[in-house]
């Protein structure tokens, strides 16, 4: 072999050892540090970290439930990918040695805009405690949850570990008489708010959920009614003693006025996306609104609830709090909805990824991760309350 030859022979054998493609093709251990499922709430950079940890924990049937849209779940992805389309504008030279992230919500102040979304059944992700990990980490982070109709926990139970009544979220029977026995016990246990979900009347088409529960070799007839052809949930804690089934497709507005006399509750309708509706929301007397697409779980309508939220906001006029949910995975996605008028911001999916991996302490992490990036994008941005953040903060 000549000088030459053996030289180049070195250099492409140095080019084959820095390539993260051979790295990748040979286990190399640095590379695959890269793609770890992180072994340990703590081990947390941002809430993403949290997913692989998740998927790792669950069986298949019980992440594609949590995992799946509908259709082709192109509205789920929209749901984050749209937040990535509006620019932010700091300003300098600001006094940002101090930010206040707090909200006040039909006169309670909570520390931070930050939810917890109602998500059903949440011992199928953490059989050890469901929700009422949720709600600790939610007492410890001093954050406002809001309680599924799903819930694999009493509300009562939960009320307990939380320190409070939560929010209850409404799937409403199909019978008046149950809706009335159901709310009837949710405000004698003291909720301040009912949030009836109104975006599944119409009923939906989950396919991954179902590829997922394809893939699951459990025996499940332990959990439901039927491991197959549909894979009924036995009825939970709030449908023990009401007749099975939930959300009348012959609700209308009326249903409104009905509930608005049945209760003193304060009445939030959930998955509001048009101004249209936000305005007959108003007219009907509903005390505020959740702009939502159910994390992209209702119809594949394309349309990312953060593009929704400026026309509700300002049918709402500034009358009744807005609230929005739908793909938020950073700070930042918080900062940009309070810019474009949300009173807080909710979060359904991370938590439970959370959850999945770590029980509580996921839970707080996954809270305290986002909150601290809310704080960062303030003082980035220039503004040191949520009262200060306007659209001018943003550039779409």
């Amino acid at each position: 072999m000549t000088i030459s030859a053996s030289r180049h022979r070195r250099d492409f054998l140095r080019f084959l050892a820095a390539s993260p493609l051979l790295a990748k093709a040979l286990g190399n251990s640095a590379f695959a540090q890269d793609n770890s499922i992180i072994a340990s709430a703590k081990d947390a950079l941002n809430i993403m970290d949290f997913e692989a940890a998740s998927k790792k924990a669950l069986p298949p049937a019980h992440w594609g439930y949590m995992a799946t849209g509908v259709e082709d779940d192109a509205t789920l992805r929209l749901n984050h990918d749209a937040y990535k389309n509006i620019q932010l504008r700091p300003r300098r030279l600001i006094d940002v040695s101090k930010v206040d992230t707090s909200v006040n919500i039909f006169g309670t102040t909570w520390e931070t805009p930050i939810f917890i979304c109602p998500v059903g059944s949440q011992k199928a992700f953490y059989p050890a405690e469901g929700e009422l990990a949720t709600a600790r980490a939610a007492r410890a982070k001093k954050h406002l949850q809001i309680l599924s109709t799903q819930t694999s926990t009493p509300v009562e139970d939960v009320a307990k570990a939380l320190g409070q009544p939560p929010w209850y979220q409404l799937y409403m029977p199909l019978t008046w008489d149950s809706t009335e026995k159901l709310v009837k016990r949710v405000e004698d246990a003291g909720c301040p708010t009912l949030v009836w979900t109104i975006d599944l009347l119409g009923g939906r088409s989950t396919e991954t959920q179902e590829r997922f529960r394809r893939q699951d070799t459990r025996d499940c007839t332990q959990c439901h009614t039927s491991a197959r052809g549909g894979s009924m949930a036995k009825p939970k804690p709030m449908f023990r003693d009401i007749p099975q089934g939930f959300n009348p497709p012959e609700a209308t507005w009326e249903y409104v006025d009905r509930l608005k006399k049945l209760t003193k509750m304060k009445l939030i309708l959930k998955g509001i996306e048009t101004g249209e509706d936000a305005a007959l929301a108003r007219q009907h007397g509903v005390d505020g609104i959740i702009v939502s697409n159910h994390g992209g779980r209702a119809n594949e309508d394309l349309r990312a609830t953060i593009q929704s939220l400026p026309e509700v906001v300002e049918a709402a006029g500034g009358q009744i709090p807005v609230m929005v949910d739908g793909g938020v995975r950073r700070g930042a996605d918080v900062f940009k909805a309070l810019a474009l008028g949300a009173t807080a911001v909710g979060i359904g999916r991370p938590y439970i990824w959370g959850l999945s991996a770590f029980g509580q302490e996921g839970v707080e992490k996954v809270l305290e991760l986002l909150r601290a990036e809310l704080s960062l994008t303030m003082r980035q941005i220039g503004t040191t309350s949520v009262k200060q953040i306007t659209r001018a903060a943003i550039k779409i």
